[in-house]
């Protein structure tokens, strides 16, 4: 190892307080969907506070809309953007991407938390709190490995950029907001928290939602009327029936895997009065499927599945309404021979003294964009996080010390690689 990749290990070691102080600042602004702007505020302020330049890229630009990987939302845009950091856009030379999201995803109930979930508190080596594993230090440790070069006296020469962006969570378009303005570079890493392991594919997702008219009645005479919340009951069959031949038809290297496509139903609301026949049922979900196959089939498929189910099943009232809103992301598999891959193996080796695992994920990340949207070769590598989307969900912290020093590592090499010392 060289004598400026020391002192930037060395500069990571002194940054590790000021990396946990904005992983907490961050964690403390509870930024669920449609309420991102405190932590939007609190990362611009920081990347002001560290010299670097900020840029606001929104996603209510109708141009967005117009791209064909857009994922259609029906929550409005007005006044939310993502923020972004470009040093050197002008320099020749590969450009380099660090990104990471904001969002996170709603805690509640939050009785069930061991303290408020955006009140971060550290105990026996983790920091808690909603996003301090997804995935809030890892942006904090991605921003800091810049600053650590940079104040280890090691100049930045080449293109890189920083973007910190929404919705990774829901619809992937934050990400693709930063690719549509030219920001998609040559390579990127996401901080994710599935720890230092070499992140080697994802699946696929599709956000769907189903909806089923019924006949209101006073319990007087149920018959009367149409029960939606029970017909809706009766759908779930098909949907776990399409699930499971969507994992039927899996293909290497998810076959190793013994059920790598998942089925969820995250939201159930129906009905309006305890002693009224639910006139209305309404769930949200999402499902994976594998690599090879496209959003647009599997749509097509859990729609016949629905209407088919409701001839089956001679279900009451008028077919069932299915429609799709934020994700519909295809899976990718990341090329492990790319020269930036490569180049991280190399960095943790150095760091460890062993080679990285690999990590093949059932589940999307903002990796989508830049592979799908603009060819971008790139990967996920990050903390180690527990109970992510859960309760008391933590971060490791010596995990973040890690990422922070892979970052800095990688950044310094990346462009040794390129241009002499």
């Amino acid at each position: 190892m060289q004598d400026r990749e020391r002192r930037v290990l060395a500069q990571c070691d002194e940054v590790l307080d000021q990396t946990l102080e904005m992983t907490s600042d961050l964690v403390r602004e509870y930024s669920v969907l449609g309420h991102e702007r405190g932590a939007l505020e609190v990362m611009e302020g920081w990347f002001e506070r560290l010299g670097l330049p900020v840029e606001r890229i929104p996603l209510d630009d109708p141009s967005l809309a117009q791209n064909p990987h857009h994922a259609p939302v029906d929550w409005p845009l007005g006044n939310r953007y993502n923020l972004v950091a470009a040093l050197n856009p002008e320099a020749s030379g590969p450009h380099l991407v660090f990104n990471g999201h904001l969002d996170v995803v709603p805690a509640e109930p939050t009785d069930t938390w061991t303290r408020p979930p955006w009140e971060p508190w550290q105990q026996e080596g983790w920091l808690y709190g909603r996003g301090a594993g997804d995935m809030k230090a890892g942006i904090a440790a991605m921003v800091m490995a810049v600053h650590a070069v940079r104040q280890a006296g090691v100049e930045i020469r080449l293109p890189l950029t920083l973007q910190t962006v929404i919705e990774e969570e829901c619809s992937g378009n934050g990400a693709l907001a930063c690719i549509h303005r030219g920001h998609g570079g040559d390579f990127v890493l996401i901080p994710e928290p599935f720890g230092a392991r070499i992140y080697s594919g994802q699946a696929g997702v599709v956000r769907f939602r189903v909806r089923v008219d019924g006949v209101p009645a006073h319990v007087l005479d149920t018959s009367a009327g149409s029960d939606a919340i029970e017909t809706m009951q009766r759908l779930f069959p098909a949907l776990k029936k399409l699930e499971a031949e969507l994992n039927a038809e899996r293909l290497p290297p998810y076959d190793v895997m013994a059920h790598p496509f998942n089925l969820n139903i995250g939201r159930f609301e129906g009905g309006n009065w305890a002693s009224s026949v639910p006139a209305h049922a309404v769930i949200e979900g999402r499902i994976g499927f594998a690599p090879e196959a496209s959003p647009a089939s599997v749509m097509q498929r859990l729609v016949v599945a629905v209407q088919d189910a409701h001839v089956e099943l001679e279900l009451p009232g008028e077919p069932p309404r299915v429609d799709f809103h934020g994700f519909r992301s295809e899976g990718h598999l990341v090329d492990l021979e790319s020269p930036g891959v490569c180049l991280l193996e190399a960095c943790h080796r150095a760091l460890t003294g062993r080679d990285a695992e690999h990590y093949l994920s059932t589940c999307t990340t903002d990796l989508r964009a830049f592979h799908v949207a603009a060819g971008v070769a790139g990967t996920c590598y990050g903390p180690v996080a527990e109970r992510i989307h859960g309760v008391d969900e933590r971060v490791n912290i010596e995990s973040i010390r890690h990422t922070l020093k892979a970052y800095a590592l990688f950044l310094c090499r990346w462009q040794q690689q390129v241009v002499a010392p």
